[in-house]
């Protein structure tokens, strides 16, 4: 097969070439100031006050679920046994932090237009022993947050957020990844920037954001300022203070390579996204009356990670038809992230149970698939799915 339409492709221009160049001359490699400063500007981008690097959105997940375990404010804290609400349809790293931490997990299916909760099922999964609802942004469509606060009401459940797949997107014009008490991002190669390897967290919550600064590094307070909320006060003398830990924490600290990188895909990101939606609005347009194939309802503004395609219920087409038609044309094909995750053997580690029948995380995991999008014009993809037919 010929690709032709790819899943993702680089976009890194000459400033990132140079400004890995200027790490490399400067002899230093691992965080500092380049990381510093591209947390700085993400977290001026999406509007938190407080942003964490690392090195993957994997990690991200994991410091996000370690942070809220280790937290002393009863309204945030998670403990062992605590059961947490997460959509069927995500990728593995969604889930196991959740097992890691011995948290109960509880599946709940999805809306088959927009891919992210079935809010009415959501809705019916809540109840005594919810801590937690994880909302996950699905391929770059955010969740419908002021559905989701009407379920949550005023009981004590903390929203958080993967928006690793959705940087960018917007519900009521604020950004996905801020709604819940933290939100996670991925900068990996095929995401919406790329900083190599990569991830981040946000929060307005400053214990979090401190706890968050200690498991990434080792359980140490040398990243901490003096006055913190994880130890209190540190000590004047940095060499006591080198190697005094006090959490169970991770090396998840991300390069200064990278860091730098993200200096520059941050300054290009009103551009990439815009472009993105571009894309996406051509895309609603040419595929909006499909006879055999659903795409992704938008919620909010979408910033399009890719293009999901779903067989319409009743259509003869099956998935090996659109696959086949698909790779024919020369396009690259993923499933719809880890499709049915609850039909996983590794299921069978957690604890965890499935609220009523997961029918349209069922439905999409056989009948679905998704394409690429990108940050330029890609007439010739729009102008194949326009003339798409079986």
């Amino acid at each position: 097969m010929t690709i032709k339409f790819p899943l993702a492709t680089a976009s890194w221009g000459r400033e990132e070439i140079d400004a890995m160049h200027r790490v490399i001359e400067s002899g230093l490699f691992t965080m500092g100031a380049q990381v510093r400063r591209f947390e700085e500007d993400f977290a001026r981008y999406t509007g938190a006050r407080h942003c964490v690097m690392v090195n993957s959105g994997s990690s991200a997940n994991l410091l996000m679920i370690g942070a809220l375990s280790f937290s002393k404010n009863p309204r945030l804290r998670l403990r062992r046994g605590d059961e947490v609400i997460v959509p069927a349809v995500s990728w593995s790293t969604t889930y196991y932090p959740l097992y890691q931490y011995g948290l109960k997990i509880k599946f709940v299916d999805i809306d088959l237009n927009t891919l992210n909760f079935d809010l009415e099922q959501l809705e019916q999964a809540v109840g005594p022993k919810t801590r937690a609802i994880l909302a996950v942004n699905l391929l770059g469509n955010p969740n419908d947050f002021d559905r989701i606060q009407q379920v949550i009401g005023d009981r004590n459940i903390v929203l958080i957020e993967d928006n690793c797949e959705s940087l960018g997107a917007r519900w009521n014009g604020r950004q996905a990844g801020t709604f819940g008490a933290m939100g996670t991002y991925s900068s990996f190669f095929s995401h919406h920037i790329s900083t190599m390897e990569g991830g981040l967290i946000t929060t307005d919550d400053e214990e979090l954001y401190h706890l968050m600064l200690s498991l990434r590094a080792h359980g140490w307070t040398r990243n901490l300022p003096k006055v913190n909320h994880v130890c209190g006060v540190k000590s004047d003398d940095p060499f006591e203070e080198s190697f005094r830990f006090v959490l169970p924490g991770y090396n998840f600290r991300p390069l200064e390579l990278e860091g730098a990188v993200g200096v520059e895909q941050v300054k290009r990101l009103p551009t990439l996204i815009e472009e993105r939606r571009r894309n996406g609005a051509l895309v609603q347009q040419v595929m909006a009356d499909h006879p055999d194939l659903l795409i992704q309802h938008e919620l909010g503004e979408s910033s399009w990670f890719g293009f999901s395609l779903v067989i319409r219920p009743g259509s003869k087409v099956t998935r090996a038809d659109l696959l086949a038609k698909l790779q024919g044309l020369g396009f690259e094909c993923r499933p719809i992230v880890a499709g049915n995750f609850a039909k996983n053997e590794v299921v069978r580690y957690f604890d965890s149970e499935v609220h009523g029948v997961l029918r349209n995380a069922d439905y999409i995991d056989h009948n679905g698939l998704f394409i690429g999008n990108h940050h330029y014009p890609i007439p010739a993809a729009i102008e194949a799915l326009k003339d798409l037919r079986f």
